[in-house]
């Protein structure tokens, strides 16, 4: 493998790990905005 190969490999390798980084960063919003909710719900609940 010569040396413009694995420039491009790891440049690949690189694109990838940051598709996966903003994956997991909406994944992790969305269970903040979940967990939000259920907290507004449990604080509704005991003040009853």
């Amino acid at each position: 493998m010569n040396i413009d190969e694995r420039i491009e490999a790891l440049t690949m390798n690189l694109e990838s790990l940051t598709r996966d980084v903003e994956t997991l960063r909406a994944k992790s919003e969305q269970d903040s905005e979940n967990i939000r909710a259920l907290a507004r719900v449990a604080d509704s609940h005991r003040k009853l």
